[in-house]
């Protein structure tokens, strides 16, 4: 097979334009930089596609999980149970927070935590369970809000990867007391960098707008001890212009997706997604069979760029070093495989995708 195009096909593109340059220049023009009216209007207009749901801008999706947790009480002596398979940042908010990560597996074909692996961890000193919409799919929220119930704790969505991601008609972060989205350059819709926290109950709310700015909502009354965490008003004006386009832009990993899925169906494992869930394809990926590298090393020789979400469980890495087992973890460690299908991608461009991936099925 040769290169149809010398033009590399990126795993992940921004889409920027004139209304986001135009947006940036608006509040460079006003000398209004710092936190303040954009920031306040983009919480707004986050909150309605949240359920209208008390939101609160940061600088980082990790940050956003951050104040999450602590906002809603999460400290020392604190079990936190979070999937292994998943970014080091839903770990580390939570080490940040004081409290202790509890690593669950997740489901084969979801890649999402595994609700049954979530009850089995659950100790005396369990308080909260993270859960992560890995890829832009939602994970189990009903069966997972029913176990929260069960036990008394608290429900974190890690929605970093998936805005406006549904089940049954319902928006990822409004199931459980709080979530966090990311606005990461590669993610669905961008600030630049960027996060933003959805609070189910207006006190916890409260206690994060005072964690993000060095514990006060008016200038010089600290009321308690806090950090600088605050998203300034040129990202919040791309983010607004953002948030406008998303749901075009789902729409349109939507289509890339189900386009990939006719071509790829019988030659990988491509995609799951249960009856009733909404996929909004941060991530394209598939299960490979055999070696993955000689994938990764075919698709580059053809200008396609991939991606390994995640390589190493978190589990495994330095910071968390834990002797446990989770065998579905583990093993899809070494045969996920993601495929670009942001909305920049031409019909073209997929076709070659398609068409790489069919010829490095034959020669695995």
């Amino acid at each position: 097979m040769k290169i149809h195009s010398n033009r590399l096909i990126p795993i992940s593109k921004p889409q920027i334009g004139r209304a986001e340059r135009l947006a940036v220049s608006r509040v460079m023009k006003s000398g209004q930089i710092a936190q303040g009216s954009e920031v306040l209007e983009f919480e707004k207009e986050f909150s309605a596609y949240v359920d209208q749901r008390a939101c609160v801008a940061v600088n980082s999706g990790t940050s956003a999980l951050h104040i999450a947790l602590l906002s809603l009480g999460i400290g020392a002596g604190d079990e936190v149970i979070v999937p292994s398979f998943t970014f080091a940042a839903t770990a580390n908010s939570v080490v940040l927070a004081g409290a202790k990560p509890v690593f669950v597996d997740v489901q084969s074909d979801t890649f999402c935590v595994d609700p049954t692996e979530i009850e089995k961890a659950i100790t005396v000193h369990t308080k909260a369970i993270v859960v992560v919409h890995l890829y832009g799919l939602p994970s189990d929220m009903l069966r997972i809000l029913d176990i929260a119930a069960k036990h008394n704790l608290k429900v974190i969505e890690d929605a970093a990867q998936a805005h406006l991601a549904e089940i049954r008609g319902k928006t990822v972060g409004t199931f459980g007391d709080a979530a966090a989205f990311s606005f990461y350059p590669t993610k669905n819709m961008t600030s630049g960098e960027g996060g933003m926290v959805a609070f189910k109950e207006d006190t916890s709310a409260r206690t994060a707008r005072l964690l993000r700015n060095q514990g006060m909502e008016k200038r010089y009354e600290n009321e308690i001890v806090g950090f600088n965490l605050r998203m300034n008003n040129i990202q919040a004006a791309i983010g607004r212009v953002q948030l406008r386009k998303l749901p075009e832009r789902n729409e349109k990993r939507q289509e890339n997706a189900i386009f990939l899925n006719q071509r790829l169906s019988g030659l990988v494992r491509i995609p799951f997604i249960p009856d009733g869930f909404t996929h909004v394809f941060h991530q394209y990926t598939i299960q490979v069979a055999g070696e993955r590298q000689r994938y990764v090393d075919f698709l580059r020789e053809q200008g396609i760029e991939t991606g390994i979400y995640y390589p190493t469980p978190v589990h495994r890495l330095k910071p968390f070093s834990r002797d446990i087992t989770l065998p579905i973890t583990d093993s899809l460690s070494k045969k996920v495989l993601s495929l670009p299908v942001h909305p920049g991608l031409k019909r073209k461009d997929l076709i070659r995708v398609a068409s790489a991936v069919s010829e490095a099925c034959q020669r695995s």
